[in-house]
């Protein structure tokens, strides 16, 4: 079995080697995000016997937004196929289940620090950390392959915000030659803010609620995005190159058209098209 987390591509969700863990583990609740209500560890009525889900296709139509802005980081396929061996949640023991879906969320958040650390290490000025990067880099992966009771009693909230303060590190060497660089609006609330054309480069937005702000033809370059809540975002016409650790999640929730520039690592939602 191939590594499923530091390959670049077992950072992405891989639902054909995944028994729909994400549709069956997580609640949700009825909101803007989702018709109904659905308990942890019970099957979505739209999770079909082969993991698939049947309304695919029309998620968004059908007020299964939420389900469109998931990612799990390939936490999905590691845990179906390496954590429990191939074993389907369906014909194995009730208590195995039980332990798969509490283990996938620990997994997901484990696979997410890989995706940022992974990032930093691309970071050239962040070169006086790389070294602390790949330690906590080989950490987070040797959690992640633990079994699944050792899954199961992990505390991720320490490692997370070890990696956290490493990120930051390499966040402000990165963003030192910009002219944003000192300002800091970690945390802050700016939903539905009017920021049209606004220079942002090299801004800290980490944390930041910007729902439903209005960064149309913002330049965002360089700017550290990490956890800012971008739903309904509008990114149309903006400038997001080598913006810093912006995940698919983040992006699928925003809105933008063909002219938002992306960094390469990410790929323009399908949605987009259609806004």
């Amino acid at each position: 079995m191939r590594d499923l987390s530091l390959d670049p591509a077992g950072l992405r969700g891989d639902c054909a080697n995944c028994f729909g863990l994400c549709c069956v583990a997580l609640p949700f609740t009825a909101s803007a995000d989702f018709p109904v209500d659905k308990r942890a560890g019970t099957p979505c009525r739209n999770l079909q016997d082969d993991h698939r889900c049947g309304i695919h296709a029309r998620l968004r139509q059908k007020g299964f937004t939420g389900c469109t802005v998931y990612d799990c980081f390939g936490a999905g396929q590691r845990v179906s196929q390496v954590t429990f061996g191939g074993r389907d949640w369906r014909s194995g023991p009730a208590d195995e289940a039980r332990r798969m879906f509490e283990v996938f969320p620990v997994v997901r958040q484990l696979h997410e620090l890989l995706w940022y650390l992974d990032e930093a290490l691309t970071l050239p000025a962040a070169r006086p950390v790389h070294a602390d990067l790949r330690r906590l880099m080989d950490r987070t992966e040797e959690l992640a392959a633990g079994t699944p009771e050792e899954l199961a009693r992990l505390e991720v909230g320490p490692h997370r915000q070890e990696v956290g303060a490493l990120l930051q590190r390499a966040s402000e060497l990165t963003r030192a030659g910009l002219r944003g660089r000192r300002k800091d609006r970690r945390g802050a609330d700016l939903m539905g803010a009017r920021l049209k054309g606004t220079d942002l480069r090299g801004v800290s937005l980490r944390g930041a609620y910007l729902i439903a702000a209005d960064l149309t033809g913002a330049d965002l370059r360089g700017a550290d995005l990490l956890g800012a809540d971008l739903r309904d975002t509008d990114l149309a016409d903006a400038d997001l190159t080598d913006v810093l650790f912006l995940t698919r999640p983040q992006l699928n929730a925003a809105r933008g058209n063909a002219a938002t520039r992306l960094p390469g690592s990410l790929t323009r939602p399908a949605h987009w098209a259609s806004a």
